[in-house]
């Protein structure tokens, strides 16, 4: 028997374990590609929200203080209006007290 009758089985071999691995490490390639990205997003994660709150900006910018107190001040009022025609029926006089309490300034 030859040595290169024993060489032949052994280079198949190493071509199937070559090509094995070549397919592992073409499989494994997106997984790693994606770990590095996501590894890139929580890295820069302060500049990307920063990024994000900066096009928030852009399309709904921040009311005013005025707006956003006479906002608070409505919201407030609706409440006691609310209140007021909850007892409306039980504590008549309860209700007209909480109504003058809304009507004002």
């Amino acid at each position: 028997m030859s040595l290169f009758a024993l060489a032949l089985p052994a280079e198949t071999a190493l071509f199937n374990a070559s090509a094995l691995l070549a397919a592992a490490a073409a499989a494994v390639r997106p997984l790693l590609g994606l770990g590095a990205l996501a590894t890139l997003m929580v890295y820069f994660k302060p500049l990307w929200m920063g990024v994000l709150r900066a096009a928030l900006m852009l399309v709904k910018p921040r009311k005013s203080l005025d707006q956003r107190i006479a906002r608070s001040k409505f919201n407030g009022q609706q409440l006691v209006r609310r209140m007021a025609n909850d007892q409306a029926l039980s504590q008549p006089s309860l209700a007209a007290e909480l109504r003058l309490l809304a009507g004002r300034d």
